[in-house]
């Protein structure tokens, strides 16, 4: 492969996946962060990682406005090829939440590049990498869920499905829905690291509002405290809760299962 693949977010938990699994793939990556200069927020950063790269892996930006001059700057600068990393049920969320990446994906899908766009579950990393960790490393996860399972997706699933769409053919205007193998509760999602771990973990149920006020007494915004309730109300309402082939049937193998990721993973 001669030609340079741009990864946005690269030293994020999808995105870094991403750049190894491509550079494993004997592809050139073009790596895109705060790190290395690039910032949503500042149009005048984009150029020099957009200019001269055949396609892009890309992460919604948090302001909706960034989204279509980001895509029109890719499609003036010669990409041809986006892969967008969305949300599962984001077409069944009210478009004042999400934003961005509700605009991540009208531009994406409006553009005359070849897309695709992966809706994932939450990931599986999630326990173990920022998000849930701390908390599960103090012995409890305080969250508003009940007992409806959610089919977890492993980062590294997600990562190579990126790779095979910003690489190969025949992925073009596809949306994708990536799930792990079977759906497991919060519960039984912290029985397995327990024993894997050996960490007590209790589950701590919320209410929307309790969830609500632990958010906005840790610094996180109104506007994301309500976003990340909205998640949850789906989550409780089944819209998560199915698994799908596409992971298995785009690698040619079985969905990384929570009993694998558990087994390898460091809490």
């Amino acid at each position: 492969m001669t030609q340079e693949i741009l990864v946005l977010g690269a030293t994020g938990k999808t995105g870094r996946r991403v750049v190894r699994t491509l550079e494993s793939l004997g592809a050139k990556v073009r790596s895109a962060s705060r790190a290395t200069g690039f910032d949503w927020n500042d149009p005048t950063t984009w150029k020099p990682f957009v200019h001269g790269v055949n396609a892009a892996y890309v992460i919604a930006p948090e302001d909706p406005a960034m989204a279509a001059p980001f895509v029109e700057l890719a499609e003036s600068s010669g990409v041809q090829r986006l892969v967008l990393l969305s949300g599962r049920g984001l077409d069944e969320t009210p478009e004042q939440f999400f934003q961005g990446m509700q605009a991540a994906e009208k531009a994406v899908r409006a553009s005359t590049l070849s897309w695709t766009i992966l809706r994932a579950n939450n990931f599986n990393q999630n326990f173990s990498e920022d998000v849930w960790h701390p908390e599960i490393r103090a012995g409890r996860l305080s969250l508003p869920v009940d007992d409806t399972p959610e089919p977890f997706v492993d980062v590294q699933d997600v990562a190579e499905v990126a790779a095979l769409a910003l690489t190969t053919d025949d992925h073009h205007g596809q949306t994708y829905t990536l799930t792990g193998p079977e759906a497991i509760t919060f519960t039984a999602a912290l029985a397995k690291i327990s024993t894997a771990s050996g960490l007590p973990a209790e589950l701590v149920r919320l209410t929307r509002e309790e969830y609500r006020n632990l958010l906005l007494s840790q610094g996180v915004p109104e506007q994301v405290a309500a976003e990340l309730n909205e998640m949850f109300d789906g989550m409780r309402h089944g819209r998560l809760a199915t698994p799908t082939d596409d992971v298995s049937r785009l690698l040619g193998r079985p969905a990384t299962s929570f009993d694998t990721y558990v087994a390898t993973a460091q809490f």
